[in-house]
């Protein structure tokens, strides 16, 4: 064997894009197997690659051993100290193998472990590369269309974008090029494969990165998103600078930055809405177009409030529930929204003489304490009522009960 050999494995690496002391690693493996499965033994062979000369060997290790049953693991004394004079029964000794005598078999067989080994190995390089790229918006070609499944050439891997993963109103066909955000990568018997998606509200976050300098350059923030893909989207944007309005920089001049993002997203409208740290604000932006009034938080259950002119309501709710089904998304509450006039009924304070047994006296204890109204009664815990003068934990509790209920059935009956 001569240098030739290295630089052939040199030049395979740098062809794979994977280490040479791999590629040699590889071969001595295959030569392994290739002699192992010559000779049948197991765990007693090993090669050896010369990085400097290119000179391969292989060896068996033996045990010396007066009389040997087992040529393939025992040697005589006299056959070892043609090796080494100065070796002593039950001493191991590498015997030296001649590569000749395996024939064509054994380098076909190393060959074919050479190259399955650098296929694996070319795979998990591309595979962890890939797993850097995930959150990436990638190019790619259609290569074929699978019961829906777009298969999609990247380049050095393959990309599959599902069909829940597309926005529903587009089609391909092969050829037609594609961009799509990077979600996963995972493992198949073919190879890695990246899965992909159009409909992934990042991906709308980063065409605003490609589309915007200021998103890019991070002067401009992306606080949240929210998506029907293909149709309507909501994207909350917020400036690091109080010299750049934010919405005008996504929107651009005469609307080009967001007129390139719609067209990528096949039409889809885009809502560019001022982010605001202060829930109801944000929230009153978020329901645009409709203008609101009014807002009610309750924060142990995360739910606002929202409300609206009459004329106002369904505009409010969107098509289907759109507008506010994704101004909950953006925002991060439940929303519930209610017209002006509903509004006004349920909040229209109940009497608390409304409640059995509470008369002009005990109402007027009530007044003392600051409790007008049923409402405001059953918001009350066990231990705020008791400091009213005459009522007890049981009675206390009683009164509760009832006041939830009767603010209950006002609920159900405005409906």
């Amino acid at each position: 064997m001569s240098k030739e050999i290295i630089d052939v494995l040199t030049q395979i690496a740098r062809t794979k894009d994977v280490s040479r002391d791999l590629v040699i690693e590889s071969l001595k493996a295959g030569l392994v197997s290739a002699v192992k499965k010559r000779l049948g033994t197991t765990e007693n062979v090993h090669a050896e690659i010369d990085q400097n000369t290119g000179d391969i060997r292989m060896y068996i290790e033996k045990v010396v051993i007066p009389e040997v049953q087992d040529p393939s693991l025992e040697i005589t004394p006299e056959e070892a100290e043609k090796i080494d004079p100065g070796v002593q029964v039950g001493d191991k000794i590498q015997q030296e193998l001649p590569l000749s005598q395996f024939g064509r078999s054994a380098i076909q067989t190393a060959k074919q472990i050479l190259i399955q080994r650098i296929r694996e190995a070319e795979r998990e390089k591309i595979y962890q590369d890939y797993q850097k790229r995930i959150g990436d918006i990638l190019m790619g070609t259609v290569q074929q269309i699978n019961h829906g499944d777009l298969i999609v050439n990247l380049g050095k891997i393959e990309g599959i974008l599902p069909a829940k993963e597309q926005i529903k109103k587009e089609t391909y066909r092969q050829g037609d090029s594609l961009r799509a955000y990077a979600f996963d990568v995972i493992k198949t018997p073919k190879g890695p494969q990246v899965i992909l998606s159009r409909t992934h509200p990042r991906f709308l976050e980063y065409l605003f990165q490609m589309e915007v300098p200021e998103v890019y350059e991070g002067i401009v923030q992306v606080k949240a998103v929210a998506r029907d893909p293909g149709d309507r989207a909501k994207i909350a944007v917020a400036s690091n600078d109080e010299r750049v309005d934010p919405v005008g920089a996504c929107v651009g001049v005469r609307g080009l930055r967001v007129q390139a993002v719609v067209r990528e997203l096949s039409n889809e409208q885009v809502d560019i809405i001022p982010w605001s740290s202060d829930p109801a604000t944000f929230l009153a932006r978020a329901l645009s177009p409709a203008a609101i009034t009014e807002t009610e938080i309750t924060d142990e259950q995360h739910r606002i409030i929202a409300v609206v002119p009459d004329d106002q309501l369904s505009l409010a709710i969107g098509k289907s529930g759109q507008n506010v089904r994704l101004a909950s998304m953006l925002t991060g509450w439940k929303i519930d929204i209610l017209s002006e006039s509903r509004y006004e009924k349920l909040t229209e304070k109940i009497p608390v003489t409304e409640l059995k047994g509470v008369g002009d006296k005990l109402a007027a204890e009530f007044a003392e304490c600051g409790i007008d109204s049923v409402q405001q009664l059953a918001k009350l815990t066990e231990e705020q009522l008791t400091q009213v003068p005459g009522i007890g934990s049981k009675r206390a509790e009683s009164l509760r009960q009832e006041a939830a209920q009767i603010v209950k059935d006002r609920q159900k009956a405005i409906g």
